[in-house]
């Protein structure tokens, strides 16, 4: 396939993190079983009728494999792929170039979908449902609105939040998906894919030990991957067991259920500085100096997923699992 099926548009870069592991196939995807099994079915029929598929929204955390989905379902589709982002577009003026230069039957990937303005929202349901856009020429009275025709096209919107998506651009997209965390055996098989892409020798035990440490993410697993990947290598080792992944992402201050640095951070800041909670997030981000955002996004959604920490009317609290984790030592496990 050629290098230059793939384009970016606005600034977003066309080569992606992780490209090398990326699968290209459903069947080569591993894990959201029943994600594949709608993908399969959607882009077969879009193949048999001969037709432009459906535009596609695909929602869920981040690292799960929005991005690969769309890579994906061009593949499938046989058509090349423009990439942009929402916090890309910044001005109409900037969609409405993207949306005339499209070709027939391409797939527009717009990446953090719920960030685009407003007024280019406006601009993106018009062109998904009527297939045209209006092209403003002139200024001031004498302005007129020219609409111009578009080839049909697939938009494959990605987003995290997918509740600040705005109902009329939800009503355009024919399939909506939403990916979620993998569980443990799944990791493991995808530990075990990109092992060998990356040519790391790894046990069957040492993939499971770096899938209990992934958060549910395919993205870390194969971060974490590559730094056991850099121990091995640094200490000629032939193939990692369970141990060498413990030495390894002990020394990355990744601990056994997946915490890092900061989640232990957090949690002892509502612990010992907040006696447990409840405590407002500013307060918190001030003590650990950690932007809100950052915070709010990254370390808390795992936390309350797995029961450390929970979101109160009053504020955030730690819960009896967080105390026993940090009681079994690994508040001081991060210490400088």
């Amino acid at each position: 396939m050629p290098d230059d099926k793939f384009s970016s548009v606005t600034g977003a870069s066309s080569e992606l993190s992780d490209e090398k592991l990326r699968p290209h196939t459903l069947e080569s995807f591993v894990g959201q079983s029943e994600i594949k099994k709608q993908m399969h079915l959607f882009l077969n029929a879009a193949k048999k009728r001969k037709k432009t598929a459906d535009h596609i929204l695909l929602s869920g955390p981040p690292g799960l494999g929005k991005t690969t989905m769309a890579f994906i379902a061009s593949e499938e589709m046989q058509v090349p792929m423009r990439i942009t982002s929402g916090p890309a577009v910044q001005h109409p003026g900037d969609l409405a170039s993207i949306l005339s230069s499209l070709e027939e039957g391409e797939i527009l990937f717009i990446d953090e979908i719920h960030r685009l303005p407003k007024v280019a929202e406006e601009m993106l349901y018009i062109a998904m449902e009527d297939f045209r856009v209006d092209v403003m020429v002139g200024k001031g009275p004498g302005a007129a609105s020219i609409p111009l025709a578009l080839p049909h096209f697939t938009v494959v919107g990605a987003t995290t939040r997918e509740g600040m998506l705005p109902s009329p651009l939800m009503t355009r997209f024919g399939l909506s998906l939403r990916l979620d965390y993998y569980k443990p055996e799944e990791l493991a098989e995808l530990v075990k894919r990109s092992a060998g892409i990356l040519s790391i020798s790894i046990t069957e035990g040492a993939c499971m030990e770096l899938a209990r440490r992934s958060r549910g993410t395919p993205r870390i697993a194969n971060r974490l991957l590559k730094r056991v990947g850099d121990w091995v290598t640094v200490e000629n080792i032939k193939a990692a067991d369970e141990e060498d992944v413990k030495k390894a992402l002990e020394i990355y201050q990744v601990d056994p259920c997946g915490l890092d640095r900061l989640d232990i951070a957090l949690l002892s800041a509502l612990e010992l500085q907040f006696n447990g909670g409840p405590v407002g997030l500013k307060n918190l981000a001030a003590v650990l100096g950690e932007n809100a955002e950052t915070i709010e996004s990254v370390a808390e959604p795992y936390l309350i997923r797995e029961g450390f920490m929970a979101r109160t009317r009053k504020g955030r609290v730690i819960t009896p699992k967080g105390r026993r984790h940090l009681s079994v030592g690994r508040r001081d496990l991060f210490s400088d």
